[in-house]
């Protein structure tokens, strides 16, 4: 239920272990782009993927569910209010497929969800087909892949499993050990549920000092990337690397669902939140005072380039994005100006008109790097030009 970033990549990897694999979405055009063999998303190699297991018949899609053994929730749990996690698109997804269950059926969670969900929805499930007390195997298994290396990771890393009961968890491993050569750890739903959230927000609070590093290292005159690297040298020191915010539908995202639910208790994971957006409204202030100034001196506006849109390099994932927000925060603040927005790993855009990267850079005053792009690399330092480095681009310059 679910074929988006993570739904569709699993289902395409089940299928090529030999798994029958009924896909749905709500979405008409991503079902008729995946029974046609074609990758709604950019991941390297699934598609080629896709149109061997949808040539083979080993899956197929549809926007209403069909009667299976194993049923699957990969759908969004965005917000609601003040960062209060919704789960209205799993209960929707199971309400789906509650009337088509049968005795021995597995249903499994793997959005990311709060604490307790996994509970709830067997409750919602018994109350819709209260025959099946007791018959059903009912179990939460987050994802814990990286875009871009998504092939690799479904197989090989290791996945926690949690079931509400242990037969539960028994039957869940047994589906997963068809396809995953990674370790699969046994719990309990609620522990697997909050050691997903726990991952992203152990990442968002490193990253957190590493952003928190940055800014006192430009108040400070120190390059941050030459003193991370340094600072790592040290046998127990390992410094992650700033960036202009935190971004993804994962590690900008999870930490709020503990906060949510225990913010008396959530201190530095709030904190982290906090520093980490700001950095990204940091990063515009910066922009804005280098536009200004050039204006100041050359007496007339800047052409400036606003480089990657994506939260992380080398995908086109703009969910949750800083970079994104950035660009969109200086063109709103700066109406006037000449900005050239740049993200090589999309064709266009519906609110962003896109320049290719090359021409952006020659032809900007001021280069604001946002993304790490490996295009970006390729571009020399210019003394003539106003480097903002936000990513580490030029980290020895």
């Amino acid at each position: 239920m679910g074929l988006g970033y993570i739904g569709l990549p699993t289902a395409i990897i089940a299928a090529k272990h030999g798994v029958e694999v009924f896909g749905v979405d709500i979405n008409p055009k991503v079902v008729e782009m995946t029974n046609a063999g074609k990758l709604h998303i950019i991941e390297p190699g699934l598609e080629t993927m896709l149109r061997e297991v949808v040539a083979a018949g080993s899956l197929k899609a549809a926007t209403e569910p069909q009667v299976c053994d194993a049923y699957f929730m990969v759908v969004p749990t965005p917000f609601k209010g003040d960062h209060e996690p919704d789960i209205s698109f799993v209960e929707s997804a199971t309400r789906m497929v509650a009337p088509l269950l049968k005795a021995g059926d597995l249903y499994v969670i793997e959005s990311t969800s709060p604490v307790g969900t996994t509970e709830k929805m067997a409750a919602l499930i018994s109350q819709l087909r209260p025959e099946l007390d007791g018959k059903l195997f009912i179990a939460y298994c987050p994802e814990r892949v990286l875009p871009g290396n998504v092939i690799h990771e479904l197989v090989h890393n290791d996945r926690v499993i949690g079931g509400i009961d242990d037969a539960s968890t028994d039957k869940a491993i047994t589906f997963y050990s068809q396809f995953v050569q990674g370790t699969l750890h046994r719990t309990n739903a609620r522990t697997a549920e909050m050691c997903k959230l726990t991952e992203n927000s152990s990442r968002d609070v490193q990253i957190a000092f590493a952003n928190e590093l940055s800014m006192v290292c430009d108040r400070a005159g120190i390059n941050v990337w030459e003193l991370i690297e340094l600072a790592n040298k040290h046998p127990r020191v390992n410094i992650l690397q700033p960036g202009c915010g935190v971004g993804g539908h994962c590690i900008a995202v999870d930490p709020y669902f503990i906060t949510a639910a225990y913010p008396k208790e959530a201190k530095i994971i709030a904190k982290a939140r906090e520093i980490n957006n700001y950095k990204a409204q940091w990063c515009v202030e910066r922009i804005k005072n280098a536009m200004l100034r050039f204006e100041l001196d050359h007496k007339r506006k800047p052409r400036v380039a606003m480089m990657g849109l994506a939260f992380k390099p080398n995908i086109d994932d703009l969910r949750e994005s800083p970079a994104k927000q950035i660009t969109t925060s200086v063109m709103q603040s700066c109406n006037n100006a000449d900005i050239m927005v740049v993200e090589p790993n999309i064709t266009e855009h519906k609110v962003f008109k896109l320049t290719d990267y090359r021409e952006a850079f020659d032809r900007a005053d001021i280069v604001v790097m946002l993304t790490a792009h490996d295009p970006f690399k390729t571009l020399p330092w210019s003394d003539e030009k106003v480097i903002l480095d936000f990513c580490g681009i030029y980290r020895k310059c």
